[in-house]
């Protein structure tokens, strides 16, 4: 096992009878010279790649359509969308001009496009125009969708359709072809005047644009040596010649070179060898005969069973070659176990589209929830005009939404990505005439999702499983008749807020507080039945796992730091819902690892604030199909587990990362073109508090395109199948805190040996490709 060093070795070269024509590079293809100007439309180049230039959809979003941009009944404006001949962006009219970036917003940014009337702005302010004309844009992360009205149905159906296309194939792509597709846009942008041909000045220009601050003396060399027509322009194959040497990876070449020695070429066995040293799984000379024909880009190399530099990159840069592993993708654990046994993602005032105090609320919020993986959402129900509760943010200026659309929402969009069982936890604050009307929609929009009765009347104190689950809805509400506390009071289905609060009223305000639960709406707390946790009852007392208590992020920690390994044996058996403190005005986050680390299933955070704490929420979530479950591990599911997090033993697990390089970071500032990130990488351990750690690197100095540090980090881990591991890259700065560039989070027992190539997410968690991050990682176990 390579750790933490790159082994040198030589032996005699070989010479295959077809060395002189697999051993070359690969060159990237030219830009077209067709007829139709192709050669001076340099952006239809990644058209062309994608197999869309003569695509009637793509033909009519390059030309543009006059769209009516939809915001509100009085807020409806007419304007021009086009699509760029990257391919990749399209652009849009503004009323008053601002930056260009500004201006566009990126295809692999969208979430969805809807047709017809199936956004909330257009159900409420679309009626003028027929469902056949409107679209929606849906997008990831916090960006408002785009609801639009084209001139006829034809037109609307053209952006449905050349939109799904771009999208399919821009996800179809590997990694070396977006990066090729990346380099040419901005090599169009750096033509001023798109004469398919780069002056010094303009070949200056895209180094800044792709964020590298290169010495003029050394760029001009570089460019000198590309110039063979000697006229102080670049282009066709000189252009390409320029970017080839731009974009060449030389600790991959090394890497490469270790292994195949002076033939330049690697053979099946060597790549095996190569495989074995990385510490794959399954690593047989078959499987590297299969790598060689999935990613060899040379026909000839393909056919005699060799791989060279070319396709060993697209090796690296594919999925395969990822630090999270590619069989985690996928649903792979044990679904057949009680719920409590699984964490399960979470949502706190999912209505929300942004603060807490005055922030709107959204159907859409719970769409893009649902979207995120979410399986246990918030409604907060409150009396409503005409008999029909909404939806809100009590006692704030929040806006208000009808329940009954969010139960809509609930069943349009609940199982488009994850099959397994949505949560809805009621906070009540309802009389008994308008629960009843809860209870009625419920029924009559769910239907058969709706979970009405245990599913197994031998065992109705069981929890099921999420797979015996599949495409079913639970309430978790209050239950008659149990609904009162050890006082007699009746209890209320509101969270429990600040207990400091709670403790300060008499017995009779929080009588005078308290609601009947009305017998409509407790016949649907099936499996989820709101409990008030109060003390932790003693070993001896049977569990109640179909009793769900809602704690505080205060409670939760008072109940961690003085209960310990009695918390963790409660919740091996029986739900717990963590949400933040109400104090959070801004509608900020907690840290979730802390609740994880007790087996706390439902760690509510608020979705629409990104943050670090997101970033965790969605590492732990990445794997197992991203379906809103993932198995706790063995030592929270057990009923008479010792595991305490707060003395978790000694370290039992090793963790080296070799930060090496990152490629193509993203310029924080696209309007300064002087503007160049100094970045640096932090790999952070979020686990228990005894590994909880962060590292850095030292920062490089003005180069977000190729940056390199070599530099070894070290983690030692005593609970290994807690920790997330989280890798972050910063642009440093002297006088003020580091500018966030880019992250990626995903669970320790997931994460892949050897040398891998970690796809960065921006803040809001879309992709930043081709930004990527190379390194070397080692685990060792003892």
């Amino acid at each position: 096992m390579l750790c933490g060093r790159w082994r040198s070795r030589g032996r005699p070269p070989e010479e295959p009878p077809v060395l002189a024509q697999v051993a070359a590079p690969v060159a990237l293809p030219s830009p077209p010279a067709s007829q139709d100007g192709g050669a001076k439309r340099p952006g239809l180049r990644a058209l062309k790649k994608m197999g869309l230039t003569e695509d009637e959809d793509v033909q009519a979003m390059l030309r543009g359509s006059r769209l009516c941009k939809i915001r509100s009944r009085t807020w409806q404006k007419e304007r021009l969308y086009r699509l760029q001949e990257d391919g990749l962006s399209v652009w849009f009219q503004r009323r008053i001009p601002r930056a260009p970036s500004q201006h566009i917003f990126f295809v692999q940014h969208i979430e969805a496009v809807r047709e017809g009337h199936q956004s909330e702005g257009l159900r409420r302010f679309g009626g003028a125009f027929e469902p056949a004309r409107c679209l929606t844009i849906a997008f990831k992360g916090s960006r408002k969708n785009l609801d639009l009205a084209a001139p006829t149905a034809e037109e609307a159906q053209r952006w449905v359709r050349g939109l799904a296309k771009l999208r399919m194939r821009l996800d179809a792509m590997s990694q070396r072809e977006r990066l090729d597709h990346w380099i040419h846009s901005y090599l169009h942008r750096a033509d001023s005047n798109q004469d398919s041909k780069m002056s010094f000045k303009e070949i200056k220009s895209l180094l800044r644009m792709v964020n590298v601050d290169m010495n003029d003396m050394y760029a001009y060399r570089l460019f000198k040596e590309c110039d063979h027509s000697n006229n102080e322009r670049l282009e066709g194959t000189e252009i390409e010649e320029f970017l080839r040497r731009l974009l060449k990876r030389p600790e991959l070449e090394d890497i490469f070179h270790r292994y195949s020695g002076e033939d330049h070429v690697l053979s099946a066995p060597e790549l095996l060898e190569f495989l074995e040293d990385q510490g794959e799984d399954g690593a047989t000379l078959a499987r590297a005969q299969q790598l060689i024909h999935t990613y060899e880009l040379n026909e000839t190399a393909k056919q005699h069973e060799l791989m060279t530099l070319d396709g060993f990159m697209m090796y690296l840069l594919s999925p395969e070659g990822a630090a999270l592993d590619p069989a985690h993708k996928c649903v792979f654990q044990d679904m057949d176990q009680p719920l409590a046994h699984y964490f399960i993602s979470s949502s706190h005032n999912t209505y929300l589209t942004d603060s807490q105090i005055g922030g709107p609320s959204s159907t859409e919020a719970y769409v893009r929830a649902f979207a995120q993986g979410c399986r246990c959402v918030e409604l907060d129900c409150w009396e409503g005009p005409g008999g029909e509760p909404v939806i809100y943010h009590g006692h704030t200026l929040t806006s208000k939404i009808f329940f009954r659309d969010v139960i809509q929402a609930v069943r349009d969009h609940a199982f488009m990505l994850s099959p397994y069982p949505v949560i809805l936890s009621l906070e009540n604050h309802c009389g008994l005439e308008q629960q009843a009307a809860m209870a009625r929609h419920l029924r009559t929009i769910l239907g058969d999702m709706l979970v009405t009765q245990v599913l197994d009347s031998h065992n109705p104190e069981e929890l099921p499983s999420p797979e015996q689950l599949k495409g079913r809805v639970l309430v978790k509400g209050k239950k008659l008749p149990a609904a009162r506390d050890e006082d007699g009071g009746i209890l209320s289905d509101r969270e429990e807020e600040e207990e400091e609060e709670e403790e300060e009223v008499g017995a009779a305000e929080q009588k005078r507080r308290a609601k009947q639960i009305s017998p409509e709406l407790s016949a649907l707390a099936v499996y989820c039945c709101a409990t008030r946790l109060r003390t932790l009852r003693p070993a001896p007392t049977p569990p109640q796992p179909c009793q769900v208590s809602s704690l505080s992020e205060r409670k939760a920690k008072k109940l961690i730091r003085e209960a310990g390994n009695s918390f963790v044996r409660h919740n091996a058996q029986q739900l717990t819902r963590v949400y933040p403190l109400g104090l959070r005005m801004n509608s900020a986050n907690y840290s979730p690892q802390e609740m994880w680390n007790s087996g706390c299933q439902l760690v509510a955070l608020n979705f629409q604030t990104p943050g670090y704490e997101m970033d965790l929420n969605a590492g732990r979530f990445l794997i197992n199909g991203q379906c809103g479950y993932v198995l706790k591990p063995a030592c929270l599911r057990q009923p008479d587990t010792t595991f305490d997090p707060e003395s978790p033993g000694p370290p039992r697990t090793t963790l080296t990362i070799q930060v090496l390089t990152a490629q193509q970071l993203p310029k924080l500032n696209a309007e300064k073109p002087n503007s160049i990130v100094d970045p640096l990488v932090r790999i952070e351990i979020h686990g228990v508090p005894a590994d909880c750690a962060r590292k850095e690197t030292n920062y490089v100095l003005n180069n977000g395109f190729n940056p390199r540090w070599g530099q070894t980090l070290q983690f030692q881990l005593r609970a290994p199948e807690l920790v997330l591991v989280r890798f972050v890259v910063e642009d440093y700065d002297s006088t003020s805190p580091n500018d966030f560039v880019g992250q990626f989070t995903l669970p320790f027992n997931s994460l892949k040996q050897g040398f891998r190539h970690i796809h960065l997410l921006s803040k809001d968690g879309a992709s930043l490709s081709p930004a990527t991050l190379f390194v070397h990682i080692c685990i060792q176990r003892f």
